[in-house]
């Protein structure tokens, strides 16, 4: 590791292969904390390459513990994280609504490291008990429509390095990998980037996979349709701003989306919103970023039949049984 600081020092990049041993090396044990965080902290310094990210990429899904749900069209929703705008968890929220429609939903997630509440953390708190046999998410998937995939149960790296994400408490370049390395690798993923020079390497990267792709990104900086603003979205098609009436037929404050000061304040606005208490403005973005994903699969026609899709399984009760069908599951 210290010839590869000193190398990085030097305002070098690695090569994918380079980028691959690093992140295999990570995942097998073979550098201390310490050094982990010192490599770790090099990209908090400058940007990262798309050959590192692709070669960081390929070493998570050579080691991984895949997941074969035997051919089913699933959709994964999910956002990088580090955008440090605290919000409760729209993304998690969103695959329910998306699961209450019929549409398979394989949710891949982990502990938050630069929020309050990741969507391992809200549904821990919740009762569900993470697991990996195979043969036990086919069983959630087809009770439920969702399986979720707690990413340290997958990824050798990321339980290695969960413990000194924490500690720095800041945005790293494994926010970058979560949304790329799902071990069901769905057929369509809906996800969300911090900045646009993500969303450049995210179009980029998920061009040459075969997955049907939506890149969102709030052009005030949430990694997620926030309604606060202006959004862009990326698709294999091409890319459009769109406004927050747009999107979500009107605009919400950022107050209105805050997740709380804790696991707890994020697991009671979660579950308050499945029941169908949430806020005329808590329901809107958890609907506008559900419907994306809709769109993202390409079973509907139009956008407004997505939010349509959204707002009747939300509102029928059919995403909140789907959470209750899951949760029993554990």
């Amino acid at each position: 590791m210290k010839k590869t600081l000193n190398y990085l020092f030097e305002h070098k990049s690695l090569s994918r292969e380079q980028a691959k041993e690093v992140l295999h090396n990570i995942s097998t044990n073979v550098y201390s904390d310490a050094e982990i965080a010192a490599f770790i902290t090099v990209y908090l310094m400058r940007s990262i390459t798309i050959d590192e990210l692709q070669g960081f990429r390929d070493a998570l899904m050579e080691l991984c513990v895949r997941v074969d749900l035997e051919g089913q069209e699933l959709i994964d929703i999910v956002g990088t994280g580090g955008d440090g705008k605290n919000t409760f968890n729209i993304s998690t929220l969103s695959c329910f609504i998306v699961a209450g429609t019929g549409t398979k939903v394989a949710k891949h997630g982990n502990y938050g490291s630069t929020s309050v509440s990741g969507s391992s953390n809200v549904m821990e708190q919740m009762g569900y008990t993470f697991k990996k046999d195979n043969d036990v998410l086919k069983k959630e998937l087809e009770n439920a429509n969702i399986c979720f995939l707690h990413a340290p149960l997958f990824h050798p790296a990321l339980k290695v390095v969960g413990p000194i994400r924490k500690h720095l408490g800041v945005r790293t370049f494994f926010n970058m990998l979560g949304p790329l390395v799902n071990p069901a690798d769905p057929k369509f993923r809906l996800v969300g980037v911090y900045n646009l020079e993500m969303a450049r390497i995210y179009n980029y990267i998920l061009q040459q996979g075969s997955s049907a792709f939506t890149i969102i990104h709030s052009m005030d900086g949430y990694d997620e349709i926030s309604l606060t603003g202006d959004a862009k979205v990326i698709t294999n098609a091409g890319e459009k701003i769109y406004s927050a009436e747009d999107l979500g037929k009107r605009t919400v404050s950022a107050m209105d989306i805050h997740g709380g000061n804790a696991v707890e304040d994020a697991a009671k606005i979660f579950l308050a919103i499945l029941k169908g208490e949430g806020s005329w403005a808590q329901n809107a973005v958890v609907l506008a970023n559900s419907a994306m994903a809709l769109q993202c699969t390409g079973a509907y026609k139009s956008y407004d039949d997505c939010y349509q899709a959204a707002v009747e399984s939300l509102e029928s009760g059919r995403a909140y049984r789907s959470l209750q069908k899951l949760i029993a599951g554990s």
